[in-house]
């Protein structure tokens, strides 16, 4: 036997087309509401729209230059008189403008020119308004603020052109208010330009003294330099250049100086080494440089004669001879004159060593002082050269900023504005507002919205099964069919076998349909037991349990009813047989199954009451007698049917369904709550019992939402069977 054994409480696990369009079903067949929601809208906005006063707008149209007219020299440069060429520089300058128009100083001169503070007509004061109440409001308001409220600025695209409207509820005074407001710009720009210009020349006086006074300290700084560096005649750079040539004279005599020191030092230390190698032979300073001279040569040649002449003498005569000793003292006496003038000679080479060191300190000490003085000057120079440039910089700037101030003094003589009008305001007929037609179509498209909204929330908030579209993708059962309603004033007995009294109504073809789902669903194992049940009470399981024997028994089959509802048994009621004798009483062993099962007025379809209520019904259902009871009767019967109480009231439909080949849900459609009926479902599961689908009970064919899903079941044909006993179909 096939069927479902997973949870079914899960649901689809998306949504499915079938579903959206179940959605879309829902929405449209709230469309009445849908329309009266939109209806109302577009009434309140009908109303609303009526209240509202008219609006009337007018425009001037100005020019708007970025300069104005060039009238003096281009030398000439005003304050604000900035070129602008840049793209961005323009939007900039374009939007300022527009600022300016709608700002307070604009506002507030055409209020004090036209006098709108006292005008109640323009602030919307009542007419008949008490005169203290009127002053106090008059007081209160704010017409500068007003004003700017009604004023708009359109500027023209890709042009220089910007249109001023100003709106009101009188067309004339729009038009005078508009016209008031671009001359009021008008003069607000040139007061503007006029105001900045007499702002610049203020701080340009104030900053041409003190320019002043600067350069004229700055010249007095130069000559107390000039003063302090004896510079009345020579500049800096000649003095400095004086110093200089000095510099490199002492440094080229300084050269000469120590080349001669060092010529004579090496004269000097040459005499040292002969008086230090010759001993007591005073002889060694003929070998002097410069002991060849004339003098010394001539006391040389004397030395030698006289000399040469004691020699002879000493051959001739004794020792002791007046001539030897005579000769001998000449001798001495040139010999001292000789080594006097060569002592003399190294004398004077020690004495030009030390002459030419002390020119050398002499000519270092002048280099010093020199040089000392070089920097001095080049100090001097550097804040001269400092001095000097600032006082340039005073002069240069007082210079401009003279100029500037008289270019200012001649532009602030000029009255140009760049701003002219194109276009003045004229009234207007026609008022702006409010826009009748728009807010109507605004009104209407907004209430459908609002409507599909309201809609769209009814719709969530239907929490019931009312379609096969909640059955399969809500629940995830199978779809076995639907069950249409029968009409309230039945008699519970015709209701109860109205599909064999009526068997060609839309009811007793629904319930064929159901029949075929059931036993199509497997062929080859055809089911043998099933049981029936649903979530809650009162949702049709046992009217639909017995129309559904009935069409299985109009197939030829021999069904068997077991109302195993132990609670609140009904179906020996529907046939009208006793309930003495039932499944109670087999269980617990009194009687028999043949005396037990009765008859009933339907051919091939038998019903076993449910007999005497006994105090534990789940317990009783899940004895082995009980089982023992259902194969026997699967031995004597095709079909057995067992009516079953609601899942989520008691638990006996769960222990029923673990006996059966399956379990039918049954769904009363527009009642059964969704989460009802996955609690429900969640307990079969619970128990592994197998699922066929479920059966929607109760279904309104005459209701939009399924006029066109199950227009079939409607009937077909002119006539229908009516039950017996008079009873019309439903």
């Amino acid at each position: 036997m096939e069927g479902t054994v997973l949870d079914p409480a899960g649901g689809s696990p998306g949504a499915t087309s079938a579903s959206v369009m179940h959605r879309v079903r829902g929405v449209w067949r709230r469309r009445w509401v849908m329309l009266g929601v939109a209806l109302g809208v577009t009434a309140l906005t009908a109303a609303w729209t009526l209240r509202q006063p008219r609006i009337y707008a007018s425009s001037t149209s100005l020019i708007i230059d970025v300069t104005a007219p060039r009238i003096l020299d281009g030398e000439v440069k005003e304050v604000m008189g900035e070129e602008r060429s840049n793209y961005w520089f323009n939007k900039e300058y374009y939007a300022t403008q527009s600022e300016i128009i709608t700002s307070r100083a604009v506002a507030s001169r055409v209020v004090d020119r036209l006098g709108l503070a006292k005008d109640a007509s323009f602030l919307g004061l009542p007419a008949n308004q008490d005169p203290a109440e009127r002053a106090k409001a008059l007081e209160d308001a704010d017409p500068v603020g007003l004003l700017r409220s009604r004023i708009q600025v359109v500027p023209g695209k890709d042009s220089r052109v910007m249109n001023i409207g100003v709106e009101d509820v009188d067309p004339a005074r729009a038009a005078l208010l508009s016209n008031e407001v671009a001359a009021a710009y008008m003069a607000e720009n040139l007061a503007l330009k006029l105001r900045t210009t007499e702002e610049a020349r203020t701080w340009l006086e104030g900053r041409l003294d003190e320019l002043g006074r600067q350069s004229k300290a700055g010249e007095m700084a130069v000559y107390d330099l000039k003063k302090d560096a004896d510079m009345l005649s020579t500049s800096l750079e000649s003095r400095l250049s004086i110093v200089s040539e000095r510099i490199n004279s002492y440094n080229l005599k300084l050269t000469e100086v120590r080349t001669r020191i060092a010529a004579q030092q090496a004269r000097v230390d040459a005499i040292h080494r002969l008086r230090r190698d010759a001993g007591n032979d005073e002889t060694w300073a003929e070998a002097v440089p410069g002991a060849k001279d004339g003098p010394i040569q001539d006391l040389k040649s004397r030395y030698g004669e006289q000399k040469a002449a004691c020699a002879e003498l000493t051959e001739r005569y004794l020792p002791e001879h007046p001539k030897l000793l005579e000769c001998n003292r000449k001798l001495d006496v040139v010999r001292a004159d000789l080594l006097k003038s060569l002592s003399n000679v190294v004398r004077s080479a020690e004495t030009q060593l030390a002459e030419a060191q002390g020119e050398e300190k002499n000519l270092n000490k002048l280099l010093d002082e020199t040089k000392a003085e070089a920097f001095q000057v080049n100090k001097k120079a550097i804040e001269y050269g400092r001095l000097q440039r600032e006082s340039d910089n005073n002069q240069r700037l007082y210079e401009l900023v003279l100029k500037r101030l008289k270019d200012i003094e001649l532009s602030g003589l000029l009255r140009t504005s760049n701003v002219r009008v194109l276009d003045p305001a004229q009234p207007a007929m026609v008022p702006v507002r409010p826009h009748t037609r728009r807010n109507l179509m605004v009104g209407w498209v907004m209430g459908l919205l609002l409507g599909l909204g309201v809609a769209l929330f009814l719709e969530m908030l239907e929490n019931s099964v009312t379609s096969q579209a909640d059955v399969e993708d809500v629940l995830g059962l199978a779809f076995l069919g639907v069950v249409p309603r029968m009409e309230a004033t039945k008699a519970p007995g015709d209701r109860d076998l109205y599909v064999h009294r009526a068997p060609r109504s839309a009811v007793a073809e629904c319930c064929r349909a159901v029949r075929t789902n059931l036993l199509f669903m497997s062929p080859d194992h055809p089911c043998k037991t099933l049981v029936v049940t649903s979530s809650g009470p009162q949702e049709g399981k046992s009217t639909t349990c017995i129309n559904l024997g009935v069409a299985m028994a109009q197939s030829g089959n021999r069904v068997l009813l077991l109302d195993t509802d132990m609670r609140r048994p009904r179906l020996h009621r529907a046939f009208g047989v006793p309930n003495d004798l039932g499944i109670s009483s087999l269980v617990v062993g009194e009687g028999s199954l043949d005396k037990a099962v009765k008859s009933t007025e339907v051919p091939n379809l038998f019903v076993l009451p449910c007999g005497p209520l006994p105090p534990n019904p789940a317990e009783l259902l899940h004895t082995r007698a009980f089982k023992e009871l259902l194969r026997t009767a699967g031995e004597k019967f095709d079909r057995i049917i067992l009516d079953s109480p609601p899942l989520n009231a008691v638990v006996d439909a769960a222990v029923l369904a673990t006996q059966a080949d399956g379990v039918v849900m049954v769904l009363k459609a527009g009642r059964t709550d969704r989460s009802a009926a996955k609690r429900a479902l969640r307990s079969l599961a619970d128990v592994q019992a197998r699922m066929f689908g479920a059966i929607l009970n109760d279904v309104d064919l005459r209701q939009p939402r399924y006029g066109d899903t199950y227009l079939g079941y409607q009937g077909y044909g002119p006539t229908q069977d009516e039950p017996k006993g008079g009873v019309a179909p439903s």
